[in-house]
């Protein structure tokens, strides 16, 4: 091999070995994208879920709790916002609405013995339960999935292929209130 064998080779393989490169970062982002908008989507089943468990309850609720009709219409209120919802930031602010009247629901069946007794109540309430822990699971597998994305798409030299074909960040699915965050009391003294 001579000296111009030898360049012409290093001419002709350096930029193939970038476009290689380039080609396999640009793919493996598609797929943590796609992977990201999967889980996002499975997020949005286990939701559509819980708003259609709403109406039920509240329908159950009713014929116990007929002078509770402000908390009723707040559940209503925060479903349609949570419905209406779009984007993950306005997603999780509207689902951590909704969460909080649900609380106010079950809070009222410790006042009506035979609303907590009812046994539609009680399916609905295990359904609900259920539902909240499959978004649990949804919204762990979507975060994991933005942050292996994200992650990716700002290391050398992926951030190069990511910003020459606009691979954005995306957002996290995050409570929006702080007091959700807080550790719950527990207190199993008797009153």
């Amino acid at each position: 091999m001579n000296l111009t064998q030898f360049f012409l080779l290093i001419f002709l393989g350096v930029p193939t070995l970038v476009v290689v490169i380039a080609i396999f970062i640009y793919n493996s982002l598609v797929g943590l994208r796609n992977q990201c908008r999967n889980g996002w989507s499975q997020i949005d089943v286990q939701l559509k879920r819980r708003h259609d468990l709403i109406p039920n309850l509240i329908e159950t609720v009713k014929g116990y709790a007929e002078h509770e009709k402000k908390t009723l219409e707040q559940v209503i209120q925060a479903r349609n916002a949570a419905q209406d919802a779009t984007g993950v930031k306005d997603q999780a602010s509207a689902e951590a609405g909704l969460s909080s009247a649900l609380s106010n629901i079950f809070a009222l069946a410790e006042s009506y013995p035979e609303l907590k007794a009812n046994e539609n109540f009680l399916a609905l309430q295990e359904e609900l339960t259920s539902t909240e822990n499959r978004i649990g699971f949804a919204r762990q597998h979507y975060n994991d999935s933005v942050m292996t994305y994200n992650t990716r798409r700002e290391v050398f030299p992926a951030n190069i292929v990511a910003g020459m074909f606009n691979f954005e960040e995306m957002e996290f699915f995050e409570l929006a209130e702080s007091a959700q965050r807080a550790v719950p009391q527990v207190n199993f003294q008797n009153d």
